[in-house]
């Protein structure tokens, strides 16, 4: 072969290598709701790289506003328009949920930015296409527990979101709770939308338990523990890592002072040891946002961020397998991501696997209370 076309030949399969493109979907709620949650998480979309390894990356962003008729919509357009290669969000459970058939069906992984382990747990074959980058429920819940035996908790009320959030965290939580001794004497669920939850909060404190959990996200996880102390209830109020952003403290002001609840290092990140690996990264990303935005990211953008790692591990492995925009390159990056180890992030060190697909242990989560208007970090 002439040098000539030697030399023409490496050059093309180099700008082959180099202007590989790969695709990744961006599923918000930056408006509705939960803005608290998808604003972050929006933001953060557009820190993440443009190029990882030998290939650029297009992102596509969607808003579903909470709404799952939107987040379905925008999931046809992410996989039949634009033929992504994965997709990073939504920012709610029931949209998530809304989306597995057609993550499915498409073949293309979905590294989820939701609370609820139900997108990954049980493991199955639709499911197998599903990553989770927050803290299973029963992860935080064990250590909501664990306080509660400590402080000689005996009985709890529990007030969560009438949707797969706050259904799942009763599931996990109720049998949990019994186990440890801790018995469940009034369950009260609403809707994120109510204005009122009045009359639930009256049954509840006529139960007179000695602790509440509400599981709620956001904002409207406020709505039944501002109620709960204008009726009076005097015991220690629980939260799930739904509420780990400064708007909770910002709308439940003084109403809010006490709350025990569990969450990523993060949400905590002045507070943890600077052994802690996790708080290299988080600082990182927390100076990354603030440069660009002004203010400091809520923790929730802090699983888009994670997402991204997470790739950045996984597309050169896949790249080596296949092409982007194929099925096969889809399935490689599933199966990459599947075997990463030790990837630390902001909310904590992910080691996947074919039968676990949130990776996430104790390293994940700190105990955390509301003192003087600030989350403050609260010794295990």
């Amino acid at each position: 072969m002439p040098i000539r076309t030697a030399v023409l030949l490496c050059l093309l399969a180099l700008s082959t290598a180099v202007t590989a493109q790969v695709r990744v979907g961006l599923m918000v709620s930056a408006t509705g709701p939960t803005t608290a949650i998808g604003i972050p998480q929006k933001n953060t979309g557009d820190l993440l790289p443009k190029k990882i390894g030998d290939a650029t990356v297009e992102y596509i962003q969607y808003d579903d506003g909470g709404d799952t008729t939107r987040a379905v919509q925008n999931v046809k357009k992410l996989l039949q328009e634009h033929r992504v290669d994965a997709i990073i969000g939504p920012s709610t459970t029931p949209n998530a949920l809304a989306m597995l058939d057609f993550i499915a069906e498409g073949k293309v992984p979905l590294l989820a930015t939701v609370g609820t382990s139900a997108v990954v747990e049980p493991l199955d074959a639709k499911k197998r296409w599903v990553f989770k980058t927050t803290q299973n429920d029963d992860l935080i819940a064990a250590a909501l527990i664990k306080h509660m035996v400590r402080t000689g908790v005996k009985t709890y009320g529990f007030i969560g979101f009438k949707d797969p959030y706050g259904e799942n965290w009763y599931r996990v939580f109720a049998p949990m709770a019994e186990k440890a001794g801790i018995r469940l004497v009034a369950t009260e669920y609403y809707q994120r939308t109510d204005a009122s939850v009045t009359g639930q909060v009256l049954k509840l404190v006529l139960a007179r338990p000695e602790a509440m959990l509400i599981a709620g996200v956001g904002g409207p996880a406020v709505l039944p523990q501002w109620t709960l102390r204008d009726q009076g209830y005097k015991g220690t109020i629980y939260q799930t890592h739904g509420v780990a952003t400064d708007d909770f403290i910002r709308l439940g002001k003084d109403r809010v002072e006490g709350t025990i609840l569990a969450a990523g290092p993060m949400l905590v990140i002045d507070e943890i040891p600077d052994a802690n690996p996790v708080k290299k990264v988080a600082t990182a990303y927390i100076g990354a946002y603030e440069k660009q935005f002004g203010q400091k990211p809520a923790t929730f953008g802090a699983n888009t961020w994670d997402s991204g790692l997470i790739l950045q591990r996984a597309i050169p492995v896949a790249l080596r397998k296949a092409k982007p925009g194929s099925e096969a390159f889809r399935v490689a990056l599933r199966d990459a991501i599947e075997q990463e180890r030790e990837i630390v992030g902001c909310q904590g060190v992910f080691n996947m696997s074919p039968t676990n697909h949130n990776g996430m242990d104790e390293r994940a989560r700190v105990l955390v209370t509301v003192k003087d208007g600030r989350f403050r970090l609260l010794p295990e």
